[in-house]
């Protein structure tokens, strides 16, 4: 009779090492090792063969090219080259009724083809190194078969030279490590995994408490009990899991559900078309798993990445379909790809929902009910009100977990956004899109919850993400073992449709944050990367001015027909470019050239579009050829515009055009009638300064082109603070700890260094009348230089900056400064579809957080009576410190491009003194026109003799901000306006409209018709009621053309 075993006492650092050896990989190769076991049996391909293309080739071109045989130990590249493999199988007849994998492992990203359809992801990197031929070899299964490999020159996170955000390393090499065939012990895997667990739980719980020792003394009894040399050892050890992992928590447990996830950056350290290939070897991964697993739900966002599968991988998107009526495939965010959250447009913002919801419903057969955002580096105040205006109640991040400065109070919470709308909001605890199912993982989870006790349930995001990758089998077992055990968290295998029912159905004592998400970190996004902001910028204007001329033209014109097809090409394109590691400029140079290549598209075909559109606007209408000057704006505008002239050149004219119409050109003898304003007189000092007057403000340039006086006319009130000097232009020293193109610290504001001219330098332009300029050079560094128009034109109420920059720096920021005689706790900024306030002082470390914000257009900063406004054409990273207003110009990261902003830039800001608020100054409209610029079209035919508007808006509160067709009548004669109240104000207002109106009812953003929206149309106008900061979109039916 066995001697019985003797109870030990157990010191808690050697059990737990003991554990810990023998399920470690590093002692894989030791037979006490559990691990080792894993895979027993294996034996070498029986024929393995290269093909190396700088190509990204289809599947059957690819097949059909000279292989040459190739070996384990090969090495193959550059980087963004491809090489395929020829993978020849032939499985031993003895391993009839055990589990086949074949096993690969090679630097890069690889793809397994089967029979001609991509069956598998393959990345050391992913943890995923074998692709499972046969969960059981059948009798009459074939022995021998051919798979490829389809390696991808890249890693899982691009190639960068040292390190993960350096520049591509162009030379790097690739080798293949393993290719063979094995035995896959399911047995021992599961064991692994308990093992894993069980000390994750006996490390997690610490050793004071009960749950934590009994999982290390679990452990220690299973590594008694197994043998890895005798499988039969290993059903007795699995009881002794079981057993423990069978202990149920109580009612009260904290509950998880567990999402499979992987978000993929569309564009980062990668190019575009890599993230073609990286979806699909993620989704094809995914789809295994889903078919292993019928409990397994996987979330997939951005409708870009799934358009592309479906188009280039019609049979993988089949399944993906497939799945989603299954409800394991679940398409969540709604938007066309998960965009930057701070720099699009308002109207941008709702495009990436109309495209993407109308995507998932006609691919998917519903609309995604949660906004999915878990990446982008903040998030503006007015996405609530877009979220709620598409159908959106439901919003997931996990970014501000990445503040620098403030932990953010909340992670279940009600979002309230500029103009009251409200969503529920969950930031994942575990403070991650890409867990992996572990237990410190799943503790962290609850420990970390910042509101315990007002929810008991949290979203797990699992799997590996930005580079794609997705869930393992291994982190699905490790979740479903943890399902209900005491001492953890439940744990559920969810979908974002039940999370939010959980969280929704015990909401009642969760917090409210109001306003925008501002993150704290990531602050040079605003900057880097100039031309691709300008492009941005520039871009979503001539799709606003297409949309509006094209609306226009169906109504002139019966034989126009709306470009609908074309529109939308370029929307979707725009919109790729607002992927939050694109428009940011956080993106490697690949990325940023094929980006700009998107923004000349656009202006290309936008222009063309304008062209057309504009002789469709004149068909039929009497009067000479010529020019049509055309606004596109919904106020009328008087401007000097510089016309062109026969031979080449061009002369300036003061024109009126009426809002949202044309004006004909005025004929070259009018140009000299007297003007109606003041003109402009300009007189140089003989010290070298420089005035500019006309009549409203009076501005004053020292010899080295800083503004030494701005002043408000009327009230002869002085804009510039005293003893000081604007259009300062300053340089710091801009070197972030680690996210190059990332980050501005704080830090740099230590490191001033104002730019001082040369006297001497400035001159006068334009002599005056209807304008008068004046300019100089500055030489911002031994390598640097910029030259500058200071512009003033009769009538106009700011004074423009036209500035062309010389960019040569290494680790350096460019800023323009303006001190202001103004005082004022907070400032103002324009965001979309509205504005917001923030402090300009530094009380609590939320404020001094937030030393570079982003705005849109403009700026402002106003005490009671008087104020001073900043406005410019393309840029986005603005502060104001104390009096000072600064406008963020050009930065110079190296990583992940080294090239970033390096050469020639062009940009205008302008200056504008007001009396009495912003809002009633016409700050607003201001920054508009300096954005939109008065069109001149040549038209084929005839120019109109008159002028003619199509729209108007009573109060200067309300912006209509676009005119475009209805999505659901590409043939048809419905138009979509949109207006926002822009002054924070409740008002009504009167829209007029000169177009043949059948009928006019409200409708959501999405465009679909509100029941009781039903607008009366009389007297060719219509009543809309706003609250502060709403956004109203009106569908309008008309007439059906007399001709």
């Amino acid at each position: 009779m066995a001697a019985a075993v003797v109870p030990a006492l157990k010191h808690w650092r050697t059990t737990l090492e003991r554990a810990e050896k023998f399920v470690s990989p590093v002692y894989s190769s030791h037979d006490c090792n559990l691990r080792s076991r894993l895979y027993r049996d294996s034996c070498p391909v029986a024929g393995l063969s290269s093909f190396l293309t700088p190509e990204r080739l289809p599947y059957q071109e690819a097949i059909q090219q000279d292989f040459c045989p190739a070996q384990v130990g090969d090495s193959f590249g550059p980087t963004w080259w491809t090489c395929w493999f020829r993978v020849e199988l032939t499985i031993p007849e003895a391993w009839v009724g055990q589990e086949v994998h074949f096993r690969w492992e090679s630097d890069g990203e690889g793809m397994v083809w089967r029979d001609g359809e991509p069956v598998q992801g393959l990345t050391k990197e992913g943890e995923k190194t074998s692709y499972v031929l046969t969960e059981r070899l059948g009798e009459g299964d074939p022995r021998s078969l051919t798979l490829y490999v389809e390696v991808a020159c890249s890693g899982l996170l691009g190639a960068g030279k040292g390190t993960m955000i350096a520049a591509p390393d162009p030379e790097k090499m690739f080798q293949v490590s393993r290719a063979e065939l094995a035995l896959f012990h399911q047995d021992v895997h599961k064991l692994l995994v308990d093992l894993e667990l069980l000390l994750g739980m006996a490390k997690g719980l610490g050793e004071d408490n009960q749950r934590s020792f009994q999982a290390l003394y679990t452990a220690n009894q299973i590594v008694n009990v197994c043998d890895p040399a005798q499988p039969e050892t290993f059903l007795m050890a699995q009881d002794l899991a079981s057993k423990f992992f069978g202990q149920r928590g109580g009612e009260s447990q904290h509950t998880i559900h567990a999402m499979g996830h992987c978000h993929i950056d569309t564009a980062w350290l990668w190019p575009f078309k890599e993230t073609v290939r990286k979806c699909a070897r993620s989704w094809v991964t995914a789809v295994q798993l889903m078919e292993r697993n019928p409990e397994f739900i996987f979330v997939c966002s951005q409708a870009q990445q799934l358009e592309w599968v479906k188009n280039q991988y019609p049979g993988l998107y089949s399944r993906l379909q497939e799945f989603a009526c299954r409800g394991q495939f679940v398409p969540v965010g709604g938007t066309w790809v998960e965009m930057d959250g701070n720099l699009p447009s308002g109207e941008a913002m709702v495009r990436q929902f109309l495209q993407g919801q109308n995507f998932f419903l006609q691919e998917f057969g519903k609309m995604c009910s949660e906004f999915w955002l878990p990446d982008s580096f903040g998030y503006s105040a007015q996405l609530p009100q877009i979220m709620c205006n598409c159908g959106i109640r439901h919003f997931l991040t996990q970014k501000l977990s990445w503040n620098l400065v403030n932990s953010f109070p909340h992670h279940t919470f009600f979002w309230e956004g500029l103009d009251g709308s409200c969503v529920l909001a969950h930031f994942p605890p575990g403070d991650s899109y890409g867990m992996e199912g572990s237990v410190e993982e799943v503790l962290k989870t609850v420990a970390k919850n910042r509101d315990k006790g007002r929810t008991n349930h949290s979203a797990f995001l699992f799997g590996f993400g930005d580079g794609g990758g997705g869930p393992t089998q291994t982190m699905v077992d490790r979740l479903k073992r943890l399902c209900n055990t005491d001492g953890l968290p439940r744990v559920q295998l969810s979908s974002p449709g039940q999370l939010f029912s959980a969280l929704e159905s015990d909401s009642g004592q969760l917090c409210t944050w109001v306003g925008e998400l501002f993150l704290e970190l990531h602050n040079g996004t605003y900057t880097t990367h100039a031309q691709i902001k300008k492009g941005n910028r520039e871009c979503e204007r001539i799709l606003h001015d297409v949309e509006l001329l094209s609306s226009l033209a169906l109504v002139r014109s019966a034989q126009f027909l709306y470009p609908a097809a074309q529109l939308q090409d370029l929307w979707r394109l725009l919109l790729l470019n607002q992927f939050h590691d694109v428009v940011t400029g956080s993106c490697i140079q690949l990325v940023a050239e094929e980006a700009m290549c998107h923004y000349e598209d656009i202006r290309s075909h936008g222009n063309t579009l304008l062209n057309t559109a504009a002789a469709a606007l004149c068909a039929g209408e009497p009067g000479p050829e010529g020019l049509l000057i055309v606004n596109t704006l919904p106020w009328k505008r008087t401007e000097v515009l510089a016309l062109p002239r026969p031979g080449g050149t061009h002369s300036l004219a003061l024109v009126t055009v009426p809002s949202m119409g044309y004006a004909p050109a005025p004929a070259l003898t009018s140009l000299q009638l007297l003007l109606p304003q003041q003109p402009v007189f300009v007189v140089r000092e003989t010290d070298g300064s420089v005035t500019l007057d006309n009549g409203i403000i009076r501005v004053k340039l020292d010899p080295t082109g800083r503004l030494t006086s701005l002043v408000l006319v009327a009230s002869d009130r002085e804009a510039i603070a005293e003893g000081a000097v604007g259009n300062q232009f300053v340089l710091f020293d801009d070197v972030p700890l680690y996210w190059d193109a990332w980050d501005v610290m704080d830090y740099h504001l230590e490191t001033r260094k104002p730019v001082l001219g040369q006297a001497g330098t400035l001159a006068v332009g334009t002599e005056g009348g209807v304008r008068g300029s004046a300019w100089f050079l500055l030489q911002i560094s031994p390598n640097s230089r910029l030259s500058q128009e200071v512009v003033l034109d009769v009538g106009c109420p700011y004074v423009r900056f036209h500035t062309e920059v010389h960019w040569h720096e290494d680790h350096k920021f460019l800023k323009v400064e303006f001190p202001a005689r103004v005082r004022s706790p907070q400032a103002t900024y324009e965001v979309q579809f509205g504005h917001l306030q923030r402090p300009t002082h530094q009380n609590t470390s939320w404020d001094w957080a937030r030393f570079e914000v982003w705005a849109h257009r403009w700026m402002d900063l106003s005490e009671h009576g008087f104020g001073l406004a900043l406005l410019n054409d393309c840029k986005y990273g603005a502060s104001v410190r104390g009096s000072v207003l600064s406008l963020s110009l050009l930065r110079a990261p190296k990583a992940p491009d080294a090239t970033a902003d390096m050469g020639r830039h062009e940009f205008t800001y302008a200056l504008m003194p007001h009396k009495g608020s912003f809002q009633d100054a016409g700050v607003i409209q201001a920054a508009y026109s300096l954005n939109f610029p008065l069109l001149v079209l040549p038209t084929p035919g005839q120019v109109p003799m008159a002028t003619w508007s199509a729209f108007s808006v009573s109060s200067p509160a309300v912006v209509l901000e676009t005119v475009k067709q209805a999505e659901s009548t590409p043939q048809g004669r419905t138009l979509v306006l949109r207006l926002y109240e822009a002054h924070g104000s409740h008002v009504d207002c009167w829209l007029r409209t000169s177009l043949p109106v059948q009928e006019a009812v409200l409708c959501d953003l999405l465009e679909r018709r509100d029941p009781a929206g039903h607008l009366p149309f009389r007297d060719a106008r219509l009543k809309l009621t706003f609250s502060p900061f709403q956004v109203q979109s009106l569908l309008v039916v008309l007439q059906a053309p007399l001709n």
